[in-house]
């Protein structure tokens, strides 16, 4: 089978997924709980082999490989979902410690943060991430800018227009979040 997925037949990819799917599908279920997630999962998962299926070691145990990149694509999915929960409490914190909207404002308050977890959402990946690692986890420039792999100048740049895109999307009537969101964050 190994030797067909490398060389790319179809009928050996048919079998690895006939050979494999239910226990690749149960183990992310477990792990999920959600059977949604567990879906999204499993597919990235197949469509991981056939991405790598030419690398394959001959050796390689096909079900130990697809429950180990299924894992990962969990852990890294859990670790995300994480990071975007972590960042939208500092944003959070950071509202009503620099706004501190008054009690009858609260209400607008609430509307203005579920703008912000709204637009945060909307933001590319790449923008998303600088913001998760600088915001939400606090690290510094220099550490983010090892983390993802960029330079120093890279990440302020990104960093800004983050900032910048995120600004844009959220408004509020009395312009306060938009003047100071791009300094703050």
């Amino acid at each position: 089978m190994i030797a067909g997925l490398r060389a790319g037949a179809p009928e050996a990819f048919d079998a690895a997924y006939a050979a494999h799917k239910d226990i690749v599908y149960r183990f992310l279920l477990g792990l999920c709980r959600q059977r949604a997630l567990a879906e999204d999962l499993f597919q990235e998962t197949w469509l991981r082999l056939a991405r790598h299926a030419p690398g394959l070691r001959p050796d390689t145990n096909l079900r130990a490989w697809l429950c180990t990149v299924a894992r990962n694509l969990y852990r890294s999915h859990a670790r995300w979902a994480l990071l975007d929960v972590r960042a939208l409490a500092a944003l959070e914190r950071w509202w009503y410690l620099e706004a501190a909207p008054a009690p009858e404002d609260r209400l607008t308050a609430a509307a203005a943060l579920s703008r912000l977890a709204t637009a945060f959402a909307d933001l590319p990946p790449a923008f998303r991430e600088v913001l998760l690692l600088a915001v939400g986890e606090g690290l510094p420039q220099e550490q983010v800018a090892r983390v993802l792999g960029i330079s120093h100048d890279a990440v302020r740049q990104r960093l800004a227009r983050a900032r910048g895109a995120l600004a844009s999307r959220v408004s509020l009537e009395d312009g306060r979040w938009n003047g100071t969101i791009s300094s703050t964050i």
